[in-house]
């Protein structure tokens, strides 16, 4: 009949190392994301600006966590960090600007 291959599996010892690094940056999410929750609720609709301001750059924290832990950059060449980083600063302000501009419209149309 046909011959029967062993599966051998060698179980890896726990890295209790990276089991810390992913516990400690998911308290950072959650730390932010509570923070998140703060200001949304305790923060005046009046600081709109300040709010959005605040919103965005907890965003770009979260953001940079994801991406410096769980996608590796953190330890990657600086080049390819750049590469990532300038073109998403470019993408920010040009977000910011068409938000601020098509406000800008809808303001001379009332």
């Amino acid at each position: 009949m046909g011959h029967h291959h062993e599966i051998q599996v060698q179980v890896q010892p726990v890295d209790k190392e990276k089991i810390k690094k992913i516990w400690t940056v998911a308290g950072i999410m959650a730390l932010i994301t509570i923070l998140e929750f703060v200001v949304a609720f305790t923060l005046p609709h009046e600081y709109k600006w300040l709010r959005i301001s605040i919103f965005v750059g907890m965003t770009i924290v979260k953001a940079f966590y994801i991406v410096a832990e769980f996608m590796h950059l953190r330890h990657e060449v600086k080049t390819l960090i750049w590469s990532i980083i300038i073109p998403l600063v470019f993408v920010v302000w040009l977000i910011i600007a068409l938000l601020y501009e098509g406000g800008s419209v809808m303001d001379l149309r009332y």
